[in-house]
């Protein structure tokens, strides 16, 4: 790892997946922003960090926050924030790279990197962070929970934002928010929950952030839940590479395909697509402060 960010940290399996990269979509006409990618991995035939920027103002998309998940994506995301006006940075120990940080006598060591990082003022949030039950077991859980709190201690002194990962952890992450106190700008990342837990997020002031998978046929979880999320409380991801929204799951994801799920959130909630835009680029900027 170098922190260059023309280079990339890992490359992600292809297997027999499609991995071309999609034709791009119409462009918006009133401009918004992929809040949560990792560009940092290659997917498909591969793009650099300039392209994916490029591709994406194209079509209406003027700014990517790029999210780490250890010391070596979180040097990543934030040397690609300092050198390009397009991208700000979160930075974070993954929930799931918790454990082994712990076992290896390194998780002090590595949140203090992130501690380091949080200062640089391009970046803008700690994560991702939070709890993962689904591929973490029962004796990597503490080290999670350890982890969890000391970044949300590090977003409360630095005065950023928080992204939270939370997979099949939905009660313990409201739990330890509530036990030890929220962030004040702090976002579900990629949410997972219900109409229920949307709205407890609702009354506590949380923001929620929809991805491609809002749009598969099995989410109608995801769909009733950004049915009930106060308009001022939503905003759009990519999860790049991941998560590429139907009619093109499967085949790789980049920020200029937010288009997409954009126009399928505006169709949901029967909102003027122009309007909506313009709610969730202040959303944006609510929580992250400015690109500029």
């Amino acid at each position: 790892m170098t922190g260059d960010p023309s280079q990339y940290v890992r490359q992600r399996e292809k297997g027999s997946r499609d991995v071309s990269y999609p034709d791009p979509p119409e462009p918006l006409t009133v401009a918004v922003y992929d809040n949560h990618a990792h560009l940092e991995i290659e997917d498909g035939e591969g793009l650099p960090l300039e392209e994916h920027l490029e591709r994406a103002a194209a079509v209406g998309v003027a700014g990517v926050v790029q999210a780490g998940g250890d010391i070596d994506s979180s040097r990543w995301s934030a040397e690609a924030a300092a050198q390009h006006p397009r991208v700000l940075a979160a930075v974070a120990i993954h929930p799931n790279e918790a454990p082994a940080y712990d076992a290896a006598g390194e998780l002090d060591a590595a949140i203090a990197v992130i501690d380091d990082l949080a200062a640089q003022p391009r970046v803008r949030a700690i994560g991702e962070t939070g709890l993962d039950f689904f591929r973490t077991d029962e004796e990597g859980r503490p080290a999670q929970f350890r982890s969890f709190e000391a970044h949300i201690a590090l977003a409360k002194k630095h005065g950023i934002a928080m992204q939270i990962h939370d997979r099949d952890a939905h009660e313990a992450v409201l739990d330890t928010l509530e036990r030890v106190g929220a962030p004040e700008r702090t976002v579900f990342h990629c949410f997972s929950g219900d109409e229920a837990m949307a709205r407890i997020a609702a009354d506590r002031g949380y923001y929620l952030s929809f991805a491609g998978n809002v749009t598969f046929k099995n989410a109608q979880n995801l769909r009733d839940a950004l049915a009930v999320t106060p308009r001022e409380r939503i905003l759009v991801e990519t999860d790049a590479p991941f998560l590429t929204p139907t009619p093109l799951r499967g085949r790789p994801n980049a920020p200029y395909l937010v288009p997409v799920t954009v126009r399928f959130l505006a169709a949901e909630l029967g909102e003027d697509l122009d309007e909506l835009c313009a709610q969730l680029a202040a959303n944006t900027v609510e929580v992250y402060g400015s690109f500029d």
